[in-house]
């Protein structure tokens, strides 16, 4: 099942546009967080997570807190949980330069022996 699909399913939403749309930008905001390039594995179940978050505050943008008929609601900017696997997978800044190893090509493509 693809992000999309899970993120689909989630919702309840057919809007594919939106959904892709709210999972890019998800994926931009960790990829931007944490000084990366690619994505890698630890950090894409945040993605669905962000693009959900994002998808439930959907006309709530910039707001903190919301009182209505004496229910009131406050929203944090990023759940702790998220938060933590972003700092956990950040990479250190160095002059300036955030160095990240390139996957192994080797290790990557898997060979079958031949019969």
């Amino acid at each position: 099942m693809t992000d999309l699909d899970i993120l689909k399913t989630m919702t309840g939403s057919s809007d594919e546009e939106l959904l892709t749309a709210l999972l890019q930008v998800a994926e931009e905001e960790i990829l931007s967080q944490t000084n990366r390039t690619v994505l890698n594995d630890n950090l894409k179940p945040y993605v669905r997570k962000w693009a959900l978050i994002a998808y439930n505050r959907l006309g709530t943008e910039g707001e903190v807190s919301r009182s209505e008929g004496g229910i009131s609601s406050s929203f944090a900017e990023v759940p702790a949980d998220i938060l933590k696997a972003i700092q956990n997978n950040r990479l250190a800044r160095v002059g300036g330069h955030a160095y990240e190893t390139e996957p192994d090509k080797e290790s990557e493509s898997e060979e079958t022996p031949s019969v």
